[in-house]
């Protein structure tokens, strides 16, 4: 048409190349295939003689991409799989590397592979890598490696780190957990755990180890061995405090006879310690049970089926058996059991753990402060607290989940990946106490002003909505006329909070928008199989693409 090629067509260009397809005022323009001299062909959109929007290319080694295209390079989401190296590659590009969320896969059997997110070709952010030997690791990366905080476990080994990580070596604060071999039908109530500080990847610096036998160790490290100032308690209670040299104790032990706690009780109720004793011991099987479904919630399966209760999961036994109906809040329970050396930012804290006696011992703590007014012209009562608190609260309505934040598996573990970010947030808008011991705390009225300063107020999340979240799950805050504001949120209930808002302001018509949103950028690509390892090179018509480089990952 007019001297210019138009429609349907086939054009020969020196050196051997060659199109077939579409043209339009003289343009290679819509769908067409064009094949290069050397054998590498793209089948597509064309764009006024450019590569565009959607194609296929194959190269004549067999490898292929099949995805979205700008500028002859690949850009959106696409596939690509090499047929020189085991590996393929399922997910974004910009400019012809892989770059933003996206899975790369290093094997045919899809056993080794690569899920997260990617900049230049390079693995930066958060991503999960599973080895050919089962090893995982997920968490954030840096230029290919390990680096910030990540979860790495060595099946092969039966070890867990969680924790900081610098240039794929654990560096920082973090967990290290040693599962313990089992022979069939045992279990063990723990399993050897190191909570601290970590340099070069040995234990350096302050930390705990709780030993599967139930003793303790915390204080200093140096190279893996306890050195320093510390404390050991044995797994029959008795404590040693002092110094440490090369991972042995400094002179002769001064054991402190008895349980840290002896004497307190003893104090608060004189002659009732084999009562209280015989009261624990009556329930010790209902209350094994109890910290074992407890400590699993939120969890992954175990190896060893041993799992260690945090605050978070106590604070939701203290919920379930609603004990915060008792006029004392979960903040105030909070300071009752953490005693006069727990650091101020501490006393609040959902990662601290507790051991099995621990929770013995907080549970008969409380009994005490909830029940002593009912029992105590009743001679040595602490036990009758004790057995007071089991019979109405724990054995009635324990091991049933209240609360959105563990009521349902997938919900769970889907808000359990956000935890340490909303633990940010929180402490962000917490206020020193104006009680003693004056630790951070966070009141329901901030957490309106939370909400208020992010906009996440509207039509179907007004304030009187969220009070009424907010007030729900406890004992009668407010009368006909008024609601007290003062009330304190552990970390719990503000999670909890969160969830229930969230659900209220995110309605049907903004979920429909978003999945509308994502089906868009996905057009309608499909693949059959996943991806790994990917090219690096121009796919401009102007430039040859016989020497098509694959960057290893």
């Amino acid at each position: 048409v007019h001297g210019l090629y138009e429609g349907e067509g086939v054009a020969y260009f020196e050196g051997g190349n060659m199109y077939k397809g579409m043209f339009s005022e003289g343009f290679m323009h819509g769908q067409g295939t064009y094949t290069w001299a050397d054998g590498v062909k793209y089948e597509g959109t064309f764009v006024k003689n450019v590569q565009m929007f959607n194609g296929c290319y194959t190269w004549n080694d067999g490898s292929y991409y099949e995805g979205s295209i700008e500028n002859g390079l690949r850009h959106g989401f696409g596939f690509f799989r090499s047929s020189t190296h085991p590996v393929s590659y399922i997910g974004y590009w910009y400019k012809g590397k892989r770059h933003g969320k996206g899975t790369v896969y290093y094997d045919r059997e899809y056993t080794s592979w690569y899920s997260g997110d990617w900049l230049n070709n390079v693995k930066e952010g958060w991503g999960m890598r599973c080895y050919k030997s089962g090893n995982t690791y997920e968490g954030q990366w840096e230029k290919n490696v390990r680096h910030g905080r990540g979860r790495m476990r060595w099946l092969t080994d039966n070890q867990e780190y969680i924790g900081q990580w610098v240039y794929g070596i654990q560096h920082g604060y973090g967990t290290h957990i040693w599962f313990l071999k089992r022979m069939p039908a045992s279990q063990y109530p723990l399993r050897n755990k190191y909570i601290g500080n970590f340099v070069n990847g040995e234990r350096h610096g302050r930390g705990r180890f709780i030993y599967a036998s139930g003793a303790v160790y915390d204080g200093e490290w140096v190279c893996n061995k306890k050195h320093g100032k510390g404390k050991f308690v044995f797994k029959n209670g008795n404590v040693y405090e002092g110094e440490f040299i090369d991972d042995n104790m400094v002179g002769y032990p001064a054991f402190q006879a008895g349980a840290m706690d002896a004497k307190e009780l003893n104090a608060i109720c004189a002659g009732s310690r084999f009562g209280t004793e015989f009261a624990v011991l009556r329930h010790i099987t209902a209350l094994r049970r109890v910290y074992s479904f407890y400590s699993s919630l939120g969890c992954d399966d175990a190896h060893d089926n041993t799992f260690l209760m945090t605050r978070l999961q106590f604070w939701r036994f203290l919920k379930d058996c609603q004990l915060h109906h008792s006029n004392i809040t979960l903040a105030e329970m909070d300071r009752i059991l953490s005693g006069d050396k727990t650091p101020l930012e501490e006393i609040h804290s959902p990662y601290e753990t507790l051991l099995f006696r621990t929770f013995l011992s907080h549970l008969i703590h409380l009994a005490f402060h909830i029940y002593h007014k009912e029992h105590k012209d009743k001679g040595p009562y602490l036990s009758k607290c004790f057995v007071e608190m089991v019979s109405r609260n724990v054995i009635p309505t324990a091991c049933h989940i209240q609360g959105i934040l563990f009521s349902e598996q997938r919900r769970t573990v889907f808000a359990l990946s956000y935890i340490d970010k909303c633990w940010e947030i929180y402490r962000a808008f917490c206020r020193s106490n104006t009680r003693a011991p004056f630790e951070p705390t966070m009141k329901m009225r901030q957490f309106l002003w939370m909400l208020n300063d992010f906009k996440l107020l509207s039509k179907q999340l007004t304030a009187s909505r969220l009070v009424e979240i907010l007030v729900k799950d406890g004992p009668s805050l407010h009368d006909s006329s008024s609601t007290n504001l003062e009330q304190e949120l552990v970390f719990l209930e503000f999670v909890e909070a969160l969830l229930d808002c969230a659900l209220v302001y995110v309605t049907n018509d903004m979920i429909k928008e978003q999945v509308d949103h994502d089906n868009q950028k996905r057009s309608n690509f499909r693949v059959e199989d996943f991806s790994e390892k990917t090219t690096n090179v121009s796919l401009c018509p102007e430039y040859s693409l016989s020497q098509v480089k694959l960057i290893q990952t």
